[in-house]
This record gives C-alpha cells, sequence and structure tokens, in this order.
C-alpha cells in the first residue's frame, strides 16, 4: 500500500473516530497502535516507550500543571468575582459598561486562567445575573462573556501557547511575547464595538445608575489595589520573569502558582475543603491534557516513520497557487477541525504538519502561529459545534436560549476575522515585542 494512500486511510480514521464520539485521546493513541503494529511490528511499542518517556521528562511541559493550577486557584477563590465587582464601579458609567466591565475582567482573569472553559464559566456565572438584571440584551451579554472567555487561548501565559511551542519546536516566551498584541487587539476591538452599539441603542446595555456609580473616589482605588493590581502582579511576574530571560516558563509558572496561593490566603478564601478541590480540578484537567498529548505523539511518531509528514508537505508546497492561497487553505483545515474536535487535538495534530509547510513558503513561524491560534479561537465561537457556546449555556438560566448565545457570537466572530486581516496587513502587531526584546 503507498503512503499516499495510508496518509488518507490514516486521517480519514481519525475524523471517523472523532464523529463516532470517541475521545481523541483514545482515537489518536488506538489508531496509532494499530497502524504502527501493521507496519512495523511488535517493536513500535518500544518507540511508544521513548516517546511516552520524552513527554513526561520535557522541562517545558512541565508548565502545564503549574499554570493550570495557577488558573483553577484564581477561579474557585473568589477573585475573580473581585474583579468583576471593582471593574463594573469603574467601567459600568459607559454605555454597555456591564459588557465592557465583563470584557475587561475577561481579558484581565484570562491571562491569569489560561483555559477557556473556566474562563467562560466563571465570568457567565457573576457577569451574566449581572446583565440581565440591568436588562441587558441577551445576545449581547452572551456574546461578550463568550468573546471575552475564548482570549485565554491567546492571552498569555494560555496554555494552548505552552503546549504549540514544543510541538511547533518554537520558543514558549517568544510565543507568549508574540500573543500579547493580537490578544489586546481582540480585546480592544470588542470594546469598541460594545460601546459604539450601546451608544447608537441604549436599550441593549444601558449603564448603571449613577447613584450606584456614585462611590467615593478614595473606595475605588482602594478596591483597584485589592482586587486588580494583585491579579495583575502576579501576571506581570510571571511574563516579565520569561520575557527578560530572569526564568523557564516552568519555573515562572511554579512562581505564579505560588503568587495565586498567597493571593487567596490573603483573600481568606482558602480552606483545606477550597484547597482539595483546587488540587482534584487541576489534576483532572491535567490528566486530560496529557492524554491528548501521549496519544498525538504516538500518532505522529507512525505517521513520520512512514512518510506521511513529507506527502502532505509535498503536496501542500507543490500546489500551483500564491503562498497566500495555501495559507487560507491551511488555516481553513484549522478552522474546520476547531469546530469538531477541542483546540488541543488540532494543535497536536495540524501544527506538526503545518508548521514546515508555512516555513516552506516563506510565512515567519511565530507570527503563523499566531494567525493559526487566531483562527482556533475563531473556531470556538463559530456555530454549530462552537465550544464556547455549550459551556455558557450550561451555566445560563432557563431563559437565555442557545438561539439568543447564537446570535450574540456573531458579531464577534466578525471582529475575530477583522483581527485576523489585520494581523495578515500588518505582522508586526505580533512580531514587534518578540523582536524588540531579542536586539535589545
Amino acid at each position: 500500500m503507498s503512503v499516499e494512500l495510508l496518509t488518507v486511510l490514516m486521517f480519514a480514521s481519525v475524523i471517523v473516530g472523532i464523529l463516532l464520539g470517541f475521545p481523541i485521546a483514545f482515537v489518536l493513541g488506538g489508531l496509532a497502535a494499530i497502524f504502527g503494529y501493521l507496519l512495523f511490528g511488535p517493536g513500535i511499542a518500544n518507540i511508544f516507550m521513548l516517546r511516552m518517556f520524552g513527554v513526561l521528562q520535557d522541562n517545558i511541559l512541565i508548565a502545564i500543571p503549574l499554570f493550570v493550577y495557577m488558573g483553577v486557584v484564581l477561579e474557585q477563590t473568589g477573585i475573580v468575582g473581585r474583579l468583576f465587582d471593582t471593574m463594573r464601579l469603574l467601567l459600568g458609567r459607559l454605555p454597555g459598561g456591564l459588557a465592557v466591565t465583563t470584557i475587561v475582567s475577561a481579558t484581565i482573569f484570562a491571562a491569569g486562567v489560561g483555559v477557556v472553559g473556566a474562563s467562560i464559566v466563571a465570568i457567565g456565572l457573576i457577569a451574566l445575573p449581572s446583565m440581565l438584571k440591568y436588562h441587558y440584551n441577551k445576545p449581547l451579554a452572551t456574546g461578550a462573556i463568550c468573546a471575552g472567555g475564548t482570549l485565554g487561548i491567546l492571552i498569555p501565559p494560555s496554555i494552548l501557547i505552552v503546549i504549540y511551542g514544543p510541538t511547533a519546536g518554537l520558543s514558549v516566551g517568544q510565543l507568549f511575547m508574540a500573543a500579547i498584541g493580537p490578544g489586546l487587539l481582540l480585546s480592544l476591538l470588542y470594546v469598541i464595538y460594545t460601546v459604539v452599539v450601546c451608544a447608537i441603542k441604549p436599550e441593549l446595555g444601558p449603564a448603571i445608575s449613577r447613584e450606584e456609580a456614585a462611590v467615593p473616589l478614595r473606595h475605588k482605588v482602594s478596591l483597584f489595589f485589592t482586587s486588580v493590581a494583585p491579579v495583575a502582579a502576579i501576571i506581570v511576574t510571571v511574563l516579565g520573569t520569561i520575557f527578560f530571560g530572569l526564568a523557564t516558563p516552568t519555573e515562572a509558572a511554579g512562581v505564579g502558582a505560588f503568587a495565586a496561593l498567597l493571593l487567596a490566603l490573603a483573600y481568606r478564601t482558602l480552606n483545606l475543603r477550597t484547597l482539595w478541590r483546587t488540587v482534584h480540578s487541576a489534576l483532572r484537567i491535567t490528566s486530560m491534557i496529557y492524554l491528548v498529548i501521549l496519544g498525538a505523539q504516538f500518532f505522529t511518531s507512525v505517521f513520520t516513520r512512514m512518510g506521511g509528514g513529507r506527502v502532505v508537505r509535498d503536496a501542500f508546497v507543490g500546489l500551483p497557487f500564491e503562498p497566500v492561497v495555501v495559507l487560507i487553505m491551511m488555516l481553513s483545515v484549522v478552522f474546520i477541525l476547531g469546530m469538531f474536535i477541542d483546540w488541543l487535538g488540532v494543535i497536536m495534530l495540524a501544527v506538526p504538519l503545518f508548521t514546515p509547510i508555512a516555513a516552506a513558503l516563506g510565512f515567519e513561524p511565530i507570527w503563523f502561529a499566531m494567525m493559526v491560534m487566531l483562527v482556533l479561537q475563531t473556531s470556538f465561537l463559530t456555530p454549530p459545534f462552537a465550544y464556547a457556546i455549550f459551556y455558557l449555556k450550561g451555566i445560563a438560566p432557563p431563559e437565555v436560549s442557545t438561539i439568543d448565545i447564537y446570535k450574540g457570537i456573531l458579531p464577534f466572530v466578525a471582529l475575530q476575522l477583522l483581527a485576523l486581516v489585520l494581523l495578515y496587513w500588518q505582522p508586526q502587531i505580533a512580531l514587534w515585542l518578540p523582536q524588540f526584546m531579542l536586539h535589545r
């Protein structure tokens, strides 16, 4: 059987397995075992063992449980509630002030959590009842929560970036630097859209009353320094130590996890029950991530040994189109995959194949990584299989329908596409900080 036919057969089997509802980790690992045994015999088990030990000993991937734990502590110890209440007082008088508060809070919280599902659920539980209380338009309210929550895919220290780096052979620190520009650009686009729409149609997102916002300046300053500043300090410390070469991502993740625990202790929201809950949640999330990574590593080892990577690379590079057309085709594949399977599976499947193709076509790998992550974030919001929708629907009150959420996310999907075009038009949005830090 030819390598080309085997390549098609392996990917077709992956798609069938996913559509049948099997977990992506078991689909990839199971197919690797079947094809590996048929092609290479029992000796494939030795390769799997080497791959497994390689994953478990990877210094960069050790950062995953630490970043996950940092995010879980920030999520489950009431810190997000303090953050939202403070931002509500500071921004609530703007048109659509509560939606703007939601987006800004989600931006800050995403930088601390780095896990999309956790961001959407944590922000949604607090922001949605508050916006409904003030008679906000349901699509606008749900769209702001979903869009803001998915910023955890992009804004560092994102778990996706920690996994993307070793998978693509890129520096996690440089990816963190590159993600800041696109992440803040998206957040700014969300805020501008919300303010403009609510200024034109105030009934969509009324500002909070003047009486409620009439809090003494001293109290607002106190709230800022007790709620926003500590979380921002953790994020700046984690990213700053990486950017200035003072610590590796793994060491910085350890600092962040410890700082999150200290902050929870300072707020007096950490007890033995909460500590157990945070450890259990972090272990569950980390185990899921590592299972997918191991399954993908097994699949990749079989796929590359049989020459599948070369087949895919030659097929794309040899297309009779301009490089930009091939880029659009690759990003379209990522987008479609992201609508059906979790981002982790997409990263492990697509990145090892597409990164060398993009480099061969002359695209900067760090910039291409940001394009891929923006597309993944868009697919996370796009119906009909938008994970963000189902995360929010799971915690929304009965009067908020799935149709409301679908309507709400469409303008934000358009803003995602606008950001993608801007990043293609101006690559320095992503590249200026890595280049500046490299030549400082």
